[in-house]
């Protein structure tokens, strides 16, 4: 039987069940897939018409295996977790408070220089391989990736004491600097394609809608992270806490957006791989399941960080846990996670 770390689970109709230490998967009767609980990281939810029993429930609180929910687009509908990863009081006292005071606010201006040095690399990364063949491009996507690196001195002249001072100054240095990424994609990516620039809600062409939902994946992850090392994902520091909304994941997702969803997809796209949407404007449940397993399969690619090579997932997990050492006092410093290229 093969070993199955991620459980994806999509066609409508389905059934989750338990059987024998086995998460078994049916469809309309049919056995779609068996994955044993004793290898199983995550299970992903996507879409609608899909069940499942309250054993299933029950064995994956207690092996520690969350249950993460996702809509046709991506957008993540909640997670389930073990009640007892949420025992972590001392951190999240210290998470709150940190709101307050210079914590909150190095956290924030961390979270997004890192997310614009890994644009500002993905676009160099990316166009290196056209410096030869399309010269042009090269020389116009570099120059769009130091412009892009420009913006991390407006972080530095950021003037207040807190977080909520200074966080439209840094979204506006922030989101400067995604103008200038998402235009140097536009040139690295094959004219066919035909993107017409970045769009989040609603998205109806294949490019952003592919980005939207790797993203989605994304996020269940990094929440998993933060709930294991005793954060609480709605309190975060870069993004305004809002009922339902999980800001300190979308604050922990800035360092990885581009390193496992932008790259991977920005692949799927340049090599002519297919991308379909349905009457609707929604990926194509084989669509969704690809792309699935193709940013999954990215969490397990090793990049450098802290001396040696770790999975990407690992980073995320140490990151999490780096974040809640420092807010706890035991950590001179948080420093984001920044891909080599």
């Amino acid at each position: 039987m093969a070993i199955i770390q991620h459980l994806i689970v999509d066609e409508f109709g389905s059934f989750i069940a338990k059987h024998q230490g086995r998460l078994r998967v049916t469809c309309q009767g049919e056995k779609r897939v068996e994955a044993p609980l004793m290898h199983l990281e995550t299970v992903l939810i996507s879409g609608r018409g899909v069940s499942l029993s309250s054993d299933v429930v029950a064995a994956c609180v207690e092996a520690g295996i969350p249950l993460h929910f996702l809509d046709a687009r991506g957008q993540p509908l909640g997670s389930l977790y073990s009640a007892g990863l949420a025992a972590t009081v001392e951190t999240r006292r210290a998470q709150l408070e940190a709101r307050g005071d210079g914590r909150g606010l190095h956290v924030a201006r961390a979270v997004a220089a890192g997310k614009i040095r890994n644009q500002a690399n993905l676009l160099k990364y990316m166009s290196k391989y056209r410096k030869t063949r399309q010269p042009e491009i090269y020389q116009e996507v570099r120059l769009l990736a130091d412009e892009v690196l420009d913006h991390l001195a407006d972080l530095e002249r950021c003037t207040g004491d807190t977080v909520d001072a200074c966080r439209g100054q840094i979204l506006s240095a922030e989101g400067r600097a995604a103008q200038k990424y998402w235009a140097g994609i536009g040139r690295l990516l094959l004219p066919e394609v035909g993107w017409p620039g970045r769009r989040t809600q609603g998205a109806r062409d294949p490019f952003n809608a592919a980005l939207n939902y790797g993203y989605g994946i994304l996020y269940s992850q990094v929440e998993r992270a933060l709930v294991l090392a005793g954060l609480d994902p709605y309190a975060g520091f870069l993004h305004v806490d809002r009922p339902g909304k999980a800001s300190l994941v979308y604050d922990l997702v800035e360092e990885f957006r581009q390193t496992v969803v932008d790259r991977t997809v920005m692949a799927i796209f340049n090599r002519g791989m297919a991308v379909e949407l349905d009457e609707r404007g929604q990926l194509t449940g084989e669509t969704r399941r690809n792309l699935a397993e193709k940013v999954l399969n990215r969490l397990e690619a090793t990049e450098a960080f802290e001396g040696k090579r770790h999975p990407l997932r690992a980073i995320i997990q140490m990151q999490a846990r780096h974040l809640a050492v420092y807010l706890r006092g035991e950590r001179p410093a948080y420093t984001a996670f920044v891909a080599s290229w």
